[in-house]
């Protein structure tokens, strides 16, 4: 099972930008498709981008443009870039398998865009 941990949240003003990163335990890792999703207060859990394992990208039409995955499997990690953000995006953000394969989610991390 992956074991995951994501950083990179803060605050930003409208129009700033972030990275966030995620760190993935799991000998398993290079196989599976990761993906970044996010949670807004009183909204579902979404998803926001996905990278296959050979690294090619999808992002949902909400963030096409403006946010950049990335992955690193010597590594382990997954990486977001967002840029252009907008009070929108406030949400928890969380990175996971495409499609999940478990319910196991880590801590999210936070990121909060004022207007």
């Amino acid at each position: 099972q992956v074991q995951l941990v994501e950083s990179g949240g803060g605050l930003v003003q409208a129009g700033g930008s972030l990275t966030l990163s995620c760190a993935a335990s799991g000998s398993m890792f290079k196989v599976y498709a990761m993906a970044w999703y996010r949670q807004a207060p009183g909204k579902q859990r979404e998803w926001v981008a996905r990278i296959i394992s050979g690294g090619y990208p999808y992002y949902a039409d909400s963030v096409k443009g403006r946010f950049t995955i990335s992955r690193d499997n010597a590594k382990n990690t997954v990486s977001l870039r967002m840029n252009s953000l907008k009070p929108e995006d406030t949400a928890v953000y969380y990175c996971n398998t495409y499609p999940l394969i478990s319910g196991y989610w880590g801590q999210g991390t936070q990121v909060t865009v004022s207007s």
